[in-house]
């Protein structure tokens, strides 16, 4: 499997993935969500994936404080 194809079922595993640690909230689902993540980041539009995150940061700060702002977008 490869391109479109391969994208569309990282996608859909990815949706799998982040059901499955809600339900178990434990590191090994965790690091499936991550090796999904991982293997998206290899197709062009999401090679930026670091910068994009960083940018964000900057712009709006993370979480590391320990405040989740809730809503819809």
């Amino acid at each position: 499997m490869e391109g479109e194809e391969y994208k569309n079922e990282l996608i859909k595993k990815l949706e799998e993935e982040v059901k499955e640690f809600l339900e178990a909230k434990n590191v090994e689902e965790l690091a499936d969500i991550v090796e999904v993540i991982e293997s998206l980041k290899k197709f062009p539009e999401f090679t930026n994936l670091f910068e994009t995150r960083m940018q964000k940061l900057a712009d709006k700060g993370g979480f590391e404080k320990g405040f989740v702002v809730k809503g819809e977008k």
